[in-house]
């Protein structure tokens, strides 16, 4: 079973996380702040992962230290499980429509951390739940940043806060399963490490 649980305390957040690559799609999601429970909900299902999170964060303030948190300490799970990579599928790329949006995601579990994602030139609108354009690119990069990932996030079309967040999510959930799986014998580099 690939699996970790993960805790991470700080002065402004409290996390508790257990991720499973292969086992039922289960867990209970409690942030504090339904629309990324929501989100995380759409990345457990698409992503067919057994994800568990439990967290506060200092709300009072903002939302911003809640959701880069959270996507730290996914980072910090999903590291642990992949370990050094040996049969790992690496690379993924799932294309995920909401109504009017289009977001595409492709990654490649590199050992290398890269996010190619700039809010600043996408045309979205507004907020949902609280969450904005900048709250998602704050989440991906702590993800990216702590499980070693190379990730390009792009808004094909949309512009509704709502529809552009979930989408994104369930793009990350398909290409995640899909370079997470185990299809061969070997560490996918031709350097022999990841």
């Amino acid at each position: 079973m690939r699996s970790a649980s993960v805790e991470r305390h700080t002065a402004e957040t409290q996390i508790r996380l257990r991720l499973d690559l292969d086992g039922p799609v289960e867990g209970v999601i409690h942030t504090g702040l339904g629309f990324l429970d929501h989100l995380l909900l759409a990345l457990q299902r698409h992503g067919r992962l057994g994800l568990a999170v439990e967290a506060q964060g200092d709300l009072e303030v903002d939302v911003h230290h809640l959701v880069e948190d959270v996507g730290i300490v996914l980072g910090m799970a999903l590291r642990q499980v992949v370990g050094e990579g040996k049969g790992l599928e690496r690379y993924g790329e799932a294309t995920v429509p909401m109504d009017e949006t289009l977001v595409q995601a492709v990654l490649d579990i590199s050992g290398r951390p890269h996010l190619a994602f700039v809010p600043e030139e996408l045309p979205i609108a507004g907020s949902a739940g609280g969450l904005n354009a900048y709250h998602l690119r704050e989440f991906l990069r702590g993800l990216c940043n702590h499980a070693g990932l190379t990730l390009h996030l792009r808004l094909l079309a949309g512009r509704e806060a709502h529809h552009v967040l979930e989408a994104s999510f369930k793009a990350l959930a398909r290409a995640l399963y899909q370079a997470t799986r185990l299809t061969r014998d070997d560490l996918p580099s031709t350097k022999e490490l990841l």
